[in-house]
């Protein structure tokens, strides 16, 4: 299961943790993971274009992104990218695990 750990300052979204595999398929070949990769390449590279430097840390099988200024064009991205792991959740049920953290 993809875990998708969303960080909340003062009911702002301001950045997201995610880690692990969906486990429809193998990798490469697995829908959900492939939608939930291309939804946060989109949008971490639509924070970059909007000026909100996005603060980017990759690791095995996972990565985090913050936001490093324009915080509440950065909420309203994550938000939708949560709105769009929503619609994969409801897609493709047990595929990922959305948290919300206070920070």
């Amino acid at each position: 299961m993809i875990r998708a750990e969303f960080y909340e300052s003062k009911g702002k979204l301001s950045g997201f943790r995610l880690s692990g595999h969906a486990g429809m398929a193998v990798n490469g070949r697995d829908v959900a993971c492939a939608s939930v990769s291309s939804a946060v390449q989109l949008t971490v590279n639509l924070l970059d274009e909007f000026e909100c430097f996005p603060v980017v840390k990759t690791g095995i099988n996972v990565i985090k992104c913050t936001a490093g200024s324009r915080f509440d064009d950065a909420s309203r991205m994550f938000g939708r990218l949560k709105q769009h792991f929503e619609a994969i959740l409801e897609e493709f049920p047990n595929t990922i695990k959305i948290i919300i953290s206070e920070v």
